[in-house]
């Protein structure tokens, strides 16, 4: 194949690329400029796409051999990804960039320009695997490796995209040996660390970041009755499941902690309660796909697995699609379920489908 090696300055990703072209594949290699004002510099773990990510990802593809590029996605990555997080929190949503970011612009606006320049698929280091049925239809599943499964955040993509992705890392049972191999090839990012927090903000100060983007205005902080306990700066500062920096003034009632329950954002008004009323009997979305084929009958209920984080772990679920929303019942409550969040489907180790959720129903009464 002709293969388009997506390549972010990491050691997952410069492995993958060996990998492909060791497989005998023509690959050129590609470093995405998501960033206008790019740091030069990487923070530890913090920040990606930075100057020395791209000077990274082009020594690997010195050492591999292959020609390699920098092409600037910033307006299509600020459109999609860092304007839509600040919309998704504005309405009260915790929102997944990184989910984003693979829906809209690696297998989306990166998978278009591929093949329009003739490359038959995108190759990147994310730890999933891809697997056709006796008909040839292609399936995303969990990596081989369960603790570095990144199927979950692969979840957003479609057949089509499906059709056209490649993931060399799927069967290696650990991170640990991709580093090692790393190092026998030569490559200098063989010990870098992960990034990890969002990309766009490298200090890890979402909350700074956000009043900053989106203004601060007071409002009331409430319980589930409606009583006023506390004010705030900005309802956008808040997350479902928050247990710290709200500096309540009226205490509870039992003397126990309260968390975030619910952000409204039209009222500017943030809910608070007991660590028990996170719990969640029911999630449900209108926006969903299907990775690959979807159910025969998705109007009848089926039995599957939700997960509801990325190292989240999945729970026996029961799913139907009832109107245009997708309804998922738990086996068990969930824990601090926010709407924005993405919910993934998997049955067995394949991933069905996804959803961002919209609203969610407690498994607690307010009278409890």
């Amino acid at each position: 194949m002709k293969v388009l090696a997506a390549m972010s300055g990491g050691v997952d990703s410069a492995v993958a690329a060996a990998r492909a072209v060791e497989a005998g594949h023509e690959v050129v290699g590609v470093h995405l400029a998501l960033s206008r004002n790019a740091g030069t510099l990487r923070t530890g773990s913090r920040g990606c796409c930075t100057i020395e990510d791209s000077m990274d990802a082009q020594r690997a593809a010195n050492v591999l051999g292959i020609p390699y590029y920098v092409w600037d996605f910033s307006e299509r990555f600020k459109a999609d990804v860092v304007d839509d997080f600040i919309a998704e929190y504005s309405a009260g949503r915790t929102p997944n960039p990184c989910m984003r970011c693979n829906e809209r612009i690696k297998f989306a606006a990166l998978l278009e320009k591929a093949l329009a320049l003739g490359f038959d698929a995108v190759a990147t280091g994310h730890y999933a695997k891809i697997v056709e049925d006796a008909d040839g239809h292609r399936e995303l599943h969990r990596a081989s490796a369960e603790a570095k499964d990144q199927s979950y955040v692969l979840g957003v993509l479609t057949a089509e995209q499906l059709a056209h992705a490649y993931f060399p890392l799927g069967d290696t049972p650990s991170k640990a040996l991709v580093r090692e191999e790393a190092a026998r090839r030569g490559l200098s990012v063989a010990q870098k660390p992960d990034s990890y927090d969002i990309c766009f903000i490298p200090d890890g100060d979402t909350k700074g970041w956000l009043a900053e983007k989106v203004g601060t205005a007071n409002g009331d902080i409430v319980d589930r009755t409606g009583a006023v306990v506390g004010s705030h700066e900005g309802a956008h500062a808040y997350t479902v499941g928050q247990r710290r920096g709200m500096r309540l003034g009226t205490p509870a009632a039992d003397g126990k902690p309260r968390f975030v329950l619910e952000v409204r954002p039209k009222e500017n008004t943030v809910v608070v309660g007991p660590k028990e009323a996170l719990a969640v009997g029911l999630i449900a979305g209108s926006r969903f796909s299907w990775a690959g084929l979807p159910p025969a009958d998705p109007t009848s209920a089926f039995d599957c697995d939700v997960q509801i984080r990325a190292h989240a772990d999945p729970v026996p679920a029961v799913a139907v699609l009832d109107g245009d929303e997708l309804v998922v019942t738990p086996g068990h409550p969930l824990d601090g379920v926010a709407p924005g969040q993405t919910a993934v489907i998997y049955v067995g180790t394949r991933v069905l489908g996804q959803f961002t959720i919209d609203r969610t129903v407690s498994a607690v009464p307010v009278e409890a």
